[in-house]
Parts: structure tokens; sequence; C-alpha cells
């Protein structure tokens, strides 16, 4: 079982950087530092669109407008990383 529990902590950590870099690739096409008809760069922006979005939609819904601020990737963030330590200080130590 802890084996579980392992696994689906690294499977937040990952979700974290896939957030992160998600943030990054909106900042580097808003300012056109890369450019979005390259196919590769196509391709990443669309990978990481489909994995992020599904989770930031419903935080965007509730936040308040903030005009072109968008801290739904930190709020996230912030749950993942509280989930994590619900699992490393309260779940994991009363697994066998």
């Amino acid at each position: 079982m802890r084996a579980v529990l392992d696994i689906v902590i690294i499977i937040l950590d990952l979700y974290v950087w896939l957030l992160i870099a998600s943030a990054i690739l909106s900042w580097l096409v808003a300012f056109n530092v890369v450019n979005t008809r390259n196919q590769f760069v196509s391709a990443v922006a669309e990978f990481l669109y489909r994995i992020t979005e599904p989770v930031l939609r419903p935080i965007r819904n509730v936040m308040p407008n903030l005009g072109g601020l968008d801290i739904s990737p930190i709020i996230v963030i912030l749950i993942i990383m509280f989930i994590q330590r619900v699992i490393a200080y309260y779940i994991y130590p009363n697994v066998i």
C-alpha cells in the first residue's frame, strides 16, 4: 500500500511540473518569444493545455476576474501541496 501512496505522490509532483511548464509556455507565447506556428511548440502547447485545463477551468469559474492575471495554477499547486502533506503526515504512517 505504501508503494501506491508513493506513486500518487510522484504523480502529483509531475502534475505540478506540468502546471509550471504550462504557465511558462503561456507567458512565452503571450510575449512572442516562441512561435505557435512551429509544429513542435504547437504540439507541446496543445498537450499542456489538454492536461491542465480540466483542473484549472473549475478554479477559474469560481475566482473573480482579476484582469489579465491568472492565479489558478498557483491555487492548484497549493491544493496539491496540501494533499501531499496530508498523505505524508497522516495516511502514510498509518499504512502497514
